[in-house]
C-alpha cells in the first residue's frame, strides 16, 4: 500500500513540474500582439524556359458507344509536345486485364507527336468504364485517359430446332 501511495504521489510531483507556469508580472501595459506572418506564395508560376515536356491531348475521354460481345475495338489517344524539351512515356497502366495499352516509345521532340492506343475486350455484356494511366517525365506528371461504352451480347444466328 505504501508503494502505492509514493508512486501516485511521484507521479503527481512530476506531472506538476511539467505544468506551464504564468507570469507572476504585474505589469498594467497592453499586452503585445505580433502581426502575422505574410503569407507566401508556395506554387512558382511554370517558366517553360526552364525545360519541360508537356502533354497536349487532342481528347482524353472516349466513348465507343454500342459495341457487340466478343469484338475487340480500339481507340487510338494523340497528343502533342508542346514543352521544349523531349516527352518519354516510361510506362502505362491500365485498370484492368479487359485492356491493352500500346504507346510511342520513342522520346517525343517538341513540337512533334505521339500516341497512346487502348484495346478493349468485348468480353463480358453491360457497361464498361476503364482507365489508362499514363507515367511520363512531363510536366504534372501521371495523366489518366478513360474509355467507356456499352458491350451487347451477342446474337446468336444459329437456326431454332
Amino acid at each position: 500500500m505504501k508503494k502505492t501511495i509514493t508512486i501516485i504521489l511521484l507521479s503527481v510531483l512530476g506531472l506538476n513540474s511539467f505544468a506551464q507556469q504564468k507570469s507572476l508580472s504585474t505589469d498594467t501595459k497592453a499586452p503585445q500582439t505580433q502581426k502575422p506572418a505574410p503569407v507566401l506564395q508556395t506554387t512558382a508560376p511554370v517558366d517553360n524556359k526552364v525545360g519541360t515536356a508537356i502533354f497536349k491531348w487532342s481528347e482524353e475521354v472516349y466513348d465507343f458507344g454500342t459495341i457487340p460481345q466478343g469484338t475487340p475495338v480500339t481507340h487510338v489517344f494523340e497528343f502533342s509536345n508542346t514543352g521544349n524539351q523531349p516527352l518519354v512515356i516510361s510506362t502505362v497502366d491500365k485498370s484492368c486485364g479487359c485492356t491493352t495499352p500500346k504507346w510511342t516509345t520513342e522520346p517525343i521532340l517538341p513540337g512533334k507527336k505521339g500516341t497512346v492506343s487502348a484495346t478493349f475486350n468485348a468480353a463480358s455484356p453491360g457497361g464498361f468504364n476503364k482507365t489508362i494511366t499514363v507515367h511520363s517525365n512531363a510536366q504534372g506528371g501521371d495523366k489518366v485517359l478513360y474509355i467507356k461504352g456499352t458491350v451487347v451480347e451477342a446474337k446468336n444466328n444459329e437456326p431454332s430446332k
